[in-house]
């Protein structure tokens, strides 16, 4: 899998070959290393993928070297799934054009991305009324006390309001930003990206450090509808990019419902317009929770976990100190009271078993 991992971030490295293209390289082929090594002639039977494209694919192909390209990469980006990976978020994997690398920052919860809790978006306008302020916190509280999670953008206005209120009800919320997970934006959400990192999910196709961007934000938004089973709009004037999400929900079969608002209300100008074209009205707390209850259940897919071989009573010692985030060797000697070169050894033969992989910086997580 390891290996797998290393050809999504050189594929993704290559100019002209977006998240569509790529996977649908994927689909043809069954595995992105396949691919890699496939001759230029087999890409002209992939829909979409022109002359151009595979012009690209031949000429980027030697320049990057997966294996280095991934050792490089994860020095700053140690925690980030690919579609290939167990835990990458299940409706996200099934939208058509799924981020080839999702980073995160924050507290993973498996059965979340299995689908098996529901998420919600909640997104709308930066600047918004009393009125709309008021409704996005009543709406947040409900939906926390029914088990359901909140996914937003972290941006000012509706979506901050969203997270916070979420996070205050002890509820589960997922910001997705346009930036690195390590960059605050806007500034003024500094302690809100702190809480998040703490308590909830922080999650972007962008790696670290990559500085805001006019032309990330819209396509951060299909990530929101994407994670969700359902979207929901407050406030919205007619050029809002919470209209973009919507959109996005509506061509990947998620529910969008809106909050009503005034005619002389331009914030609401975008909602009216959406209930116009087939919108869900949300005409209170529990007629939303009703609609929200009709939707079908996901098929519970099991956590898949690999064989564990038989371990001697110093390896599985070791192995059981070593989480799905990252361990640092000298925490494991602590903890253990081995000498260092015992732990080297035992992680060495962890490794050469596919249950751990090194980290920068001396730490191993589980595969």
């Amino acid at each position: 899998m390891q290996q797998e991992r290393a050809y999504w971030l050189a594929w993704s490295q290559i100019k002209g070959i977006g998240a569509v293209s790529l996977k649908k390289i994927y689909q043809h082929f069954g595995s992105l290393q396949v691919a890699w090594n496939a001759p230029a002639i087999a890409f002209a039977e992939i829909d979409g993928i022109n002359g151009k494209a595979a012009v690209a694919i031949q000429q980027s192909r030697p320049q990057n070297l997966p294996a280095e390209l991934f050792e490089q990469h994860l020095q700053q980006n140690p925690q980030f799934w690919t579609p290939d990976d167990d835990l990458y978020p299940r409706l996200l994997a099934e939208i058509p054009s799924p981020p080839p690398l999702l980073y995160y920052r924050g507290q993973v919860e498996p059965e979340e991305n299995l689908g098996s809790k529901p998420l919600v978006g909640i997104v709308g306008t930066r600047n918004p009324s009393e009125y709309g302020k008021r409704w996005t916190k009543k709406i947040t509280q409900a939906l926390v006390s029914h088990g359901f999670g909140i996914v937003s953008g972290m941006a000012a206005g509706i979506d901050a309001i969203a997270h916070q209120t979420c996070l205050e009800a002890k509820g589960r919320t997922i910001a997705v930003l346009g930036t690195g997970v390590d960059l605050v934006y806007p500034l003024s959400n500094r302690e809100l990206h702190r809480q998040l990192s703490d308590q909830g999910l922080i999650v972007s196709e962008y790696p670290a450090q990559t500085q805001p961007d006019r032309g990330h934000f819209p396509a951060r938004n299909r990530i929101i509808a994407g994670l969700c089973r359902a979207v929901l709009i407050i406030e919205a004037p007619q050029r809002s990019g919470a209209l973009i999400t919507a959109r996005f929900a509506n061509d990947f079969g998620r529910d969008v419902y809106v909050l009503p608002g005034s005619l002389d209300n331009s914030r609401s100008l975008g909602c009216l317009a959406l209930l116009n074209s087939g919108a869900h009205v949300i005409l209170g707390i529990e007629h939303l929770l009703e609609m929200l209850g009709t939707m079908p259940c996901l098929d519970r897919l099991p956590i898949t976990t690999k064989p564990k071989p038989e371990l001697n009573s110093e390896l599985a010692r070791i192995y059981e100190l070593i989480n799905h985030e990252s361990v640092a060797v000298d925490a494991i000697v602590e903890q253990t009271g081995l000498e260092i070169n015992q732990i080297l050894a035992a992680l060495s033969e962890l490794e050469m078993l596919d249950l751990v992989c090194q980290l920068p910086g001396m730490r191993y997580q589980k595969q």
